[in-house]
């Protein structure tokens, strides 16, 4: 069985590099800074005994006010996890940064966040439809969407 890590331990490892970059450490899930987002992710996945090399799910939830980003990780090597979050704001260009150069497997994930939900990838390689045909209108997950 994999085992949560407590957030707020990690909390701390990252603060010692980046002190502005977490917001909220709760459970086992870290919401921080969308500007230091992959900073953070790096830092998770090349830290000696957090070794996070696997995204295992990206996903996102409309809260009305905002869009918050999920990247569910694990360690293969430690068999441990953690909910990593962030937040993008404002219903037109919702737009956090891609993770797809930290993690390769974010690849198709951050295309059917991207598709379902309308939140951009900035730095995606090709952020483009994954599920939905070119011509669809709308983005069905959306709590705003008419279809």
């Amino acid at each position: 069985m994999t085992l949560a890590l407590n957030a707020g331990d990690v909390a701390a490892r990252v603060r010692e590099r980046y002190p502005d970059a977490v917001l909220e450490a709760s459970g086992s899930s870290l919401l921080v800074r969308r500007e230091r987002l992959v900073e953070v992710a790096r830092l998770l996945r090349d830290t000696e005994g957090l070794d996070f090399d696997y995204p295992a799910m990206v996903t996102a939830i409309d809260w009305w006010d905002y869009f918050e980003v999920v990247h569910y990780l694990n360690s293969l090597t430690r068999n441990h996890s953690l909910y990593l979050k962030t937040r993008a704001y404002g219903r037109e260009l919702p737009t956090v940064p891609s993770l797809v150069s930290v993690w390769r497997g974010c690849d198709f994930q951050e295309r059917e966040v991207y598709d379902l939900m309308g939140i951009r990838f900035e730095g995606h390689p090709n952020l483009k439809r994954i599920l939905l045909w070119d011509g669809f209108e709308g983005h069905p997950l959306r709590k705003d969407f008419i279809g």
